[in-house]
């Protein structure tokens, strides 16, 4: 039984979503559902956090992709952050790593935590 927990907080730069567990067929709504819940403003950056990320399947893809594609309609920018390295393979293969800025696991901790987990 795959298992996802996705906590959200607001950085300075806007929200950052923390990926945990698979993201995968079974999970990839949950993620879409709170990605599109999100007020994302013009100029601003939603990080996408998967350092705990375990497994994302072609769905995981195509939730992240849902994702840029909300934080595009907003005007704002996406990053994906911590990116484990199963996954950057995927997206290399599929030519998503130019789609999608990526940042190592430390880039985003200049962002100041300003409201806790929702």
């Amino acid at each position: 039984m795959s298992s996802l927990r996705i906590a959200v907080r607001e950085a300075a730069t806007g929200p950052v979503v923390e990926i945990d567990g698979e993201l995968d067929h079974v999970t990839s709504d949950e993620l879409r559902t709170r990605v599109r819940g999100l007020a994302l403003k013009p100029e601003g950056r939603l990080t996408i956090h998967l350092a705990g990320m375990e497994f994302c399947d072609s769905s995981g893809i195509t939730a992240l992709l849902a994702a840029r594609n909300h934080a595009i309609a907003a005007g704002a920018d996406i990053v994906l952050a911590a990116v484990p390295a199963n996954t950057m393979r995927i997206l290399r293969i599929a030519g998503l790593d130019q789609v999608f800025r990526i940042e190592a696991a430390g880039s985003t901790s200049a962002d100041t935590d300003t409201a806790g987990a929702l």
